[in-house]
């Protein structure tokens, strides 16, 4: 039984397929961990970013940043890029790549951490008050973390004071038109709490709508529910509080392979704050590499040279292909 075999080393996944998980024939989103440092230090977090995330190696450089977004501007079929961290913004290389993206005709996400907009960097003093009208003028589509409506449910994950600073950073994105006007997407991201798998998406979301419209006027366009992941800060806690085998039979008894094909591994590529190959954020926070690509960096293969390849599976899997499944885009199946 698969219940049998040791927790966490990858055969529980492995097991569930004849054959190696692929990618789909072309690849058409990059997304990018421009780096770890954080204005926050979320208990769930898989990358473990965090203000102390300052060490070099740990957020990407400007001559790596000119060799990704060269690449991206070279590559044809690729339309999406996706900029992950940390808090992407407090990459001092955010903006030009950002406006280098647009520039060239590619959609960008920013997925964004709403309490940065009223974040004084304790180091530089920098404020990053200027991010809701640089992503209005660019037209980048918001992906916002807010794990619930609730403020005992955000202060407990997230920290004291997230709530507020959450609802204030969203209430700015609403000014500038996120949310409201056609081409200014404000999605937000629900991620659960305790060791239990994300309530059905579209109910969730008509609760997040009327409540957050009620008590504060926010809006915003969807709401994509992601289940945390079994590694890193997360896991740590888990296994802290006895509660990781749990979390893994919960996760792997709701396993769906209706959800395989949409698995955002297999229709992206990611990369690491120093422009190494990944099939995921998740594999890279464990350092995973993607088979046959090894430790290769980004400017060293062709986006050709990224379809129809091996994905390095392990037991964290199971998390994206439980219930609904999870991904980038929140629930796989809806």
């Amino acid at each position: 039984m698969l219940l049998d075999l040791p927790i966490l080393d990858g055969t529980r996944f492995r097991a569930r397929f004849e054959t190696e998980l692929r990618s789909a024939s072309s690849i058409t989103t990059l997304q990018i961990n421009i780096g770890y440092v954080c204005n926050l230090a979320c208990n769930h977090c898989h990358v473990e970013s965090s203000p102390a995330r300052t060490r070099p190696g740990e957020n990407m450089d400007e001559p790596t940043a000119r060799l990704v977004v060269e690449w991206a501007l070279a590559q044809p079929g690729l339309a999406t890029v996706d900029i992950t961290g940390g808090s992407p913004e407090m990459n001092p290389n955010f903006r030009w790549m950002v406006e280098a993206f647009r520039d060239h005709g590619l959609h960008v996400v920013d997925r964004f951490n709403p309490t940065i907009i009223h974040h004084a960097d304790a180091r530089t003093g920098e404020r990053y008050d200027w991010i809701p009208a640089f992503l209005a003028a660019q037209g980048v589509e918001v992906v916002a973390s807010m794990p619930c409506y609730r403020q005992e449910n955000v202060d407990r994950q997230r920290g004291r004071g997230a709530y507020d600073a959450s609802v204030e950073g969203l209430r700015a994105l609403n000014q500038v038109g996120y949310g409201t006007e056609h081409d200014l997407r404000l999605n937000l991201v629900y991620n659960p709490v305790g060791p239990h798998l994300p309530p059905a998406q579209e109910t969730l979301a008509d609760e997040y709508h009327r409540e957050l419209e009620a008590r504060f006027g926010i809006v915003f366009n969807e709401l994509w529910t992601i289940a945390n992941m079994p590694i890193k800060r997360w896991r740590h806690q888990l296994e802290r509080d006895g509660l990781l085998e749990g979390y893994m039979t919960t996760l792997i008894d709701a396993y769906n392979p209706e959800t395989i094909d949409q698995l955002m591994c297999r229709h992206q590529i990611n990369i690491g704050p120093d422009g190494r190959l990944y099939d995921c954020d998740f594999n890279q926070a464990i350092g995973l590499p993607a088979p046959r690509l090894g430790s290769r960096f980004l400017w060293e293969v062709t986006v050709a040279d990224l379809g129809d390849r091996i994905i390095a599976t392990d037991d964290h899997c199971y998390g994206c292909t439980a219930g609904c499944g999870s991904s980038c885009g929140g629930a796989i199946i809806r």
